[in-house]
């Protein structure tokens, strides 16, 4: 712990830090990471002693993938993730297609639109990255029992777990500036906020089945797809991968989910018995896989009515929950840290105020509301108990399908709610195109070869030269930066290789982009004019405070 602080009435607290954060899974590590990395004070609070070391989630999108590389981890060749260069189908019982959503294609973000893996593995990926940085601290075996905030700071009260260490445990106090709840989906923090959700009223319970076949299990059945949904109302079904097995160049793992049925005992249902009855015409048994892990969950479709409170925040599945039909439930989480961690970055550095917090509510909320109604819609397709329904869901849905020529359905395109962005922009307020660059003999992704950031880019144009001089100290006061992109032979220097940013740039007819530090994109402009006066929008939206920041 670090040396003891007083308040102003002389209570002592346990330990001072900059942000503490409730909740060591993948939303409230990589927070902790994120600030951690500025060198901020972070205190990291688990209530578990130990690592869980079972499967949760198993998929994320190609944003998550672009978070991920800011680490270092690289979802092409990471051992924890793997792909299937696979559409996702939604087929009934006799192998019709009803849905098909496009997970096959490559993202306008520069990565596959979907990667499976293995959430333990990646997580100690993510503690080790978290525990080398001496700004943080990671406290695991204790509980939030009380939490209260005054104008200059939180101060939490935190238990060792009584289901570890009884009810006699050690009791503490840490006093910080802000603080973060990503501590599930019955979260203290949320609760002792007193913020309320709104519920859908969405609620199916479903078994959970993580497999690691002694085979290759794709092999064995070239017919079936890797990644698809049984639409049958006798048992609806879920056949997904797993991610990598425990073996390098091992089979991988798969996961069957099995919607409980109604009047269906959640108790016989995930018994191990019922289990293997599941996945016996599947060709899975006790003799050639292992069941890693057997659990019933409810789905549910809600969200948080307000995801920040004065200096504190919710993030991660204490600010939303979503059926898992379109994969997307961890990733908005890591987008929620993502979001907390550019701004506690800016306000703990001294370049912007609270107020900053308020837009984080606004965009978040929307864009995770977008695909909660897009999972619920996916999940309306399946969860569907009842024959003549069934039948007529088909009938419909098959008629659509064949309406579009069979096209997939798209799923990445998303915006955030009403925030730090400029609303008469093209593009603005969604996640930029990223391309392959050559930069400075370097050939890579555009956030690995040029770097990340408040970013300003010109298309074959100096955006510097766009911006006033007192724009310019505003630009490097947040420590971002310009470049120029082009085609090779056109002095920029950035060569787009590929065209990736000319084709998109001329879609919404730009030549000037501000990116944030989160990858959407802030404002875009065809004229000097135009960006300088956007520019200044998004930098009022900032509270903003530092004065070489404020000064435009």
């Amino acid at each position: 712990m670090n040396s003891i602080a007083h308040q102003p009435d002389g209570q002592a607290f346990d330990h001072e830090t900059d942000v503490a954060i409730v909740g060591a899974g993948p939303v409230g590590t990589l927070l902790a990471i994120l600030l951690g990395q500025r060198g901020h004070r972070v205190t990291l609070v688990e209530r578990w002693t130990r690592h869980y070391s079972l499967p949760r989630a198993v998929t994320y999108g190609h944003e998550i993938a672009r978070i991920l590389a800011m680490l270092g981890i690289d979802s092409e060749t990471d051992p924890a993730v793997n792909s299937h260069d696979e559409l996702y189908y939604w087929r009934n019982r006799d192998g019709k297609d009803l849905q098909i959503v496009d997970w096959q294609s490559q993202s306008a973000s520069g990565w596959r639109v979907r990667y499976w893996f293995n959430q333990p593995m990646l997580e100690k990926r993510l503690l080790a990255l978290a525990e080398e940085l001496p700004s943080v601290t990671i406290l695991r075996g204790w509980n939030g029992i009380a939490l209260d905030q005054d104008a200059e700071g939180v101060t939490l009260s935190i238990k060792q777990n009584p289901e570890e260490y009884g009810a006699e445990g050690e009791r503490r106090t840490i006093r910080a500036k802000y603080l973060a709840g990503t501590d599930g989906a019955n979260s203290f923090v949320r609760e002792s906020l007193g913020i309320e959700n709104e519920d859908r009223g969405y609620f199916f319970d479903w078994l959970i089945l993580d497999m690691i076949p002694q085979f290759d299990y794709c092999a064995s059945r070239p017919d079936e797809p890797a990644q698809w949904q049984l639409c049958d109302p006798r048992r609806p079904t879920t056949i997904v991968p797993g991610g990598p097995g425990p073996l390098p160049g091992g089979p991988d793992r798969r996961r069957w989910e099995f919607m409980a049925l109604p009047g269906e005992s959640i108790q016989d249902l995930q018994s191990t018995d019922t289990a293997w009855q599941l996945l016996a015409p599947w060709g899975l048994t006790p003799e050639n896989a292992e069941l890693e892990r057997a659990a019933v969950y409810r789905f549910q479709a809600r969200w948080a009515r307000q995801w920040n409170k004065g200096r504190c925040l919710i993030g991660g599945d204490a600010a939303h929950l979503m059926p898992p039909f379109a994969g997307e439930g961890m990733c908005a989480g890591l987008r929620d840290a993502l979001a907390m961690g550019w701004r506690l970055n800016m306000i703990l550095d001294g370049r912007a105020g609270p107020g900053l917090l308020d837009s984080y509510t606004t965009e978040r909320k929307e864009h995770a509301k977008h695909y909660i109604s897009f999972s619920q819609e996916l999940g309306n397709i399946i969860c569907i108990s009842d024959e003549a329904e069934a039948a007529e869901r088909d009938t419909r849905m098959i008629a659509e399908l064949a309406g579009r020529n069979g096209q997939p359905v798209p799923t990445d395109i998303c915006h955030l709610g009403p925030g730090a962005w400029s609303d008469g922009s093209a593009h603005a307020g969604e996640l930029s195109v990223q391309g392959v660059v050559d930069y400075r003999s370097r050939r890579d992704r555009f956030d690995q070869a040029v770097g990340r950031g408040w970013v300003v880019i010109g298309h074959d144009v100096d955006p510097l030269q766009a911006l006033t001089e007192a724009q310019r100290a505003q630009l490097a006061a947040l420590e971002g930066f310009g470049v120029v992109i082009g085609a090779a032979g056109s002095g920029a220097e950035v060569i787009d290789t590929d065209g990736t940013y000319a084709r998109w740039l001329g879609e919404i007819d730009a030549r000037y982009v501000l990116i944030r530090p989160d990858f959407y994109v802030a404002a875009t402009a065809n004229s000097q004019e135009s960006f300088r006066r956007r520019f200044d929008e998004v930098m009022a939206r900032l509270d903003l405070t530092a004065p070489q920041v404020v000064a435009a």
